[in-house]
């Protein structure tokens, strides 16, 4: 059924911006001799490296696509990293990524070119002993075939690859994937077809449900990035799926959704998953898909920083080497004594502590701890007022929200899943669109915030008042349409709320219903006397995820109605490390 609910429109060539030096169609095999650069501002190579470029690689449906193929120079057979995106395998070296280097603040120098955008860099892989497989995927540049967007489709592709790749005589039989975002999302969907030689794989921060991450995220059609991806991406000679208008035909989760969702149950490959906090796009997906995955043998990293910043850091690429060396290379090197997760606590004002060793995530040590909402005073307490009381809002008026306000009189720690449990109501509607946000404000009352790359410039300010939150840390934020609220029971947990968004529950005049909404992930430290706000509100809080796009504005009309205490006593759920 899925199939059939595809829909596509005609793709477009690759852009000037978007190409780089290697990007032309250029078959053949070639030795690149320690020292050289692909362009003066990149990193020269340490070691020689024989580049097989444009390799022709048939699929299971008879389609062609084009891989480039990085690995030593010598006759030991070597295992294999594959980085599987619709970004050009030449885009390296491009305007585009240049600029987005840029935007974070890491130097060029810190990568030969020869990478893929958010994979790995076939420089430092080819010295340690590994080749570096940059596909361009169906659909892609010179690759033959439509392609698709976050898809089981590309699973399948991506297994064949793999299958292929084992089998080349320079090939140890070992595969493994690695990279962020997109990249990170098709090793979901391709350990998910259990490829025979695929050994492990390294999501780096990506989505894990393309309906609750990416176009509908708390049932609204939210399609910024989603646009972002489809026109600015899947260049191409044929077509390309057109999410776009698959969200506007389809708001329902339907099997075409259901098949943009990994199977996690059938991830069993060792995994490395690396996640933060402060990804809009991204958290949620990382934390569901390593909750869910059935790996015996996964491990968690959650940093402090951005996504870009944290992969090439030398000493997180030596970590992930260690990783890879013991399932790639099958080396006895001690890995299974990393704690299974490594979490970060930030503070916001410069006391962040990361690499916080844990069995588990959340931690052990903390219970779910509820503080209740209470309207009249705008405090969150930590028994339910017995008194009922409404805080409410005209949605077209300034301010059109309501927060709430707990100090901490003990230093405390939250890490893990925050929730809310509201009862609402609406006033000349029959529907709210209800943002939600967890801030840390310190003992005078000032919010604090934190930038997640080293970019802090004039311009990074104003890109980040309101919006591209991967570069400035806000708080913990959340969203429902009040029609969605329907729960899925069998994904719910009582940290984590989930929702069919397979019906529409419009509400009638007067009717007070419970919805229950999922935050982002936390890992927040207090110190005695500092506070946290809880806003609840009639519009997107943060603003856009990325710089430059259109925000979403809630589809609102009325006057929304928190109802507190009583019968309807609406809490805020915290993860509270120790109590």
């Amino acid at each position: 059924m899925s199939d059939s609910q595809k829909m596509f429109v005609t793709s477009q060539p690759l852009p000037v911006p978007r190409t780089g030096v290697l990007t032309a169609f250029d078959p053949g095999t070639r030795v690149l001799e320690a020292g050289f650069q692909v362009a003066p501002p990149f990193k020269p190579l340490p070691v020689d490296i024989v580049f097989e470029k444009d390799v022709a690689v048939t699929l299971r449906d008879g389609v062609t696509i084009y891989v480039d193929v990085f690995r030593p120079v010598g006759e030991e057979k070597v295992p294999v990293i594959v980085a599987w995106s619709p970004y050009g395998k030449g885009q390296g070296t491009s305007v585009s990524v240049m600029g987005v280097f840029g935007l974070v603040g890491l130097p060029n120098d810190v990568v030969s070119g020869l990478e893929k955008f958010e994979a790995p860099d076939p420089a430092y892989w080819c010295a340690q002993g590994y080749a570096v497989c940059n596909p361009d995927v169906r659909g892609v540049v010179d690759s033959d075939g439509d392609s698709v967007l976050w898809d089981r489709q590309e699973g399948r592709d991506c297994h064949d690859l793999i299958e292929w790749l084992a089998e080349r005589e320079w090939c140890t039989g070992k595969v493994g994937m690695s990279g962020t975002s997109y990249l990170a999302v098709a090793q979901w969907f391709t350990a998910a077809e259990q490829p025979p030689h695929l050994a492990a794989i390294n999501p780096w921060e990506g989505v894990s449900d393309v309906y609750r991450d990416l176009v509908m995220r708390g049932g609204m059609p939210d399609t910024a990035f989603a646009g972002l991806l489809q026109h600015g991406s899947f260049f191409g000679k044929n077509a390309k799926e057109d999410i776009l208008a698959e969200a506007d035909r389809y708001p329902l989760m339907t099997g075409l959704w259901e098949d943009k969702i990994p199977d996690f149950a059938s991830i069993t490959v060792p995994a490395y998953v690396v996640a933060s906090y402060s990804n809009t796009l991204h958290t949620a997906g990382t934390f569901r898909a390593w909750r869910r995955m059935a790996s015996q043998d996964k491990w968690l990293r959650v940093h402090n920083t951005q996504e870009w910043p944290d992969y090439y850091d030398e000493a997180n690429v030596e970590d992930l080497r260690r990783f890879f060396d013991r399932y790639l290379k099958e080396e006895d090197n001690g890995w299974e004594s990393t704690p299974r997760v490594r979490y970060s606590l930030l503070d916001l004002a410069g006391g962040d502590q990361v690499g916080l060793a844990a069995d588990a995530f959340p931690p052990s040590d903390v219970t779910p701890t509820k503080y209740y909402l209470e309207a009249n005073s705008r405090a969150l307490f930590p028994h339910a007022p017995a008194a009922a009381a409404t805080a409410e809002y005209d949605v077209s008026a300034n301010p059109n929200g309501v927060s709430f306000i707990t100090r901490f009189q003990v230093d405390t720690v939250l890490v893990g899943y925050p929730k809310a449990h509201l009862f609402v109501e609406v006033r000349d509607a029959d529907d709210m669109d209800l943002f939600v946000l967890v801030q840390k404000l310190d003992a005078h009352g000032t919010p604090l915030q934190a930038f997640t790359t080293t970019n802090q410039n004039a311009r990074v300010h104003d890109l980040t008042d309101h919006g591209a939150t991967i570069l400035r840390y806000k708080g913990s934020d959340g969203r429902l349409r009040v029609s969605a609220r329907h729960l899925d029971e069998a994904l719910t947990t009582e940290d984590v709320p989930a929702h069919t968004f397979d019906q529409v529950e419009k509400l009638a005049a007067g009717e007070v219903v419970d919805v229950q909404i999922d935050l982002l992930p936390v890992g927040l430290s207090f110190k005695a006397g500092e506070q946290l706000r809880f806003v609840v509100s009639a519009r997107n809080l943060l603003g856009t995820m990325m710089p430059g796009l259109s925000e979403y504005v809630g589809a609102n009309s009325g006057r929304h109605v928190i109802h507190t205490g009583g019968e309807h006593a609406s809490y805020l759920q915290l993860p509270v490390q120790g109590s």
